[in-house]
């Protein structure tokens, strides 16, 4: 059996926080993936050249996701693996928690089929993968009691 080629790969993303009233809630986006089916999951994606990984993060959530964002403090990295082509790639995430500044859910761009906030509280059962559920408790448990986190805005209207 051939050993398979190992590459490395990076993207950046954010949780996007928004609350209303005392509910924080956050940006998720649902994918179609042929045979896989439907995945919901955090805005995400690769560096153009010369960006810094903040730059890559504020563009690709706001990209998927239609709003404009500011960064409010860096979240853990996540790393996995997967096979694609024949090889190997160890991929790592580099993740930001963010507030929405601007921008509508509607104006999300083709990589998500669906963009909605979802309180926090029900994030852990739609997230498709076990660590981008661990990375959203690490995030509400940084944001503190609904004063002391992100200024609080209500969420844009959702979309689909």
């Amino acid at each position: 059996m051939a050993r398979l080629r190992t590459s490395r790969a990076t993207s950046a993303g954010g949780v996007v926080v928004s609350a209303e009233g005392d509910r924080p809630s956050l940006v998720v986006g649902m994918r179609r993936r042929g045979r896989d089916g439907v995945t919901w999951t955090l805005p995400k994606g690769t560096p153009s050249r010369g960006e810094t990984t903040e730059e890559t993060a504020l563009r690709e959530v706001a990209e998927e996701t239609g709003l404009q964002v500011r960064i409010t403090a860096p979240l853990p990295s996540i790393e996995y693996t997967f096979i694609q082509d024949g090889t190997r790639i160890q991929k790592t995430v580099h993740y930001f928690l963010m507030a929405p500044t601007g921008g509508d859910l509607a104006r999300h761009d083709h990589e998500f089929e669906a963009v909605r906030w979802v309180p926090f509280s029900e994030a852990g059962a739609l997230l498709s993968f076990q660590t981008e559920r661990d990375l959203v408790a690490t995030a509400e448990s940084r944001l503190g009691p609904p004063s002391s986190g992100p200024a609080p805005r209500e969420p844009a209207a959702a979309s689909s």
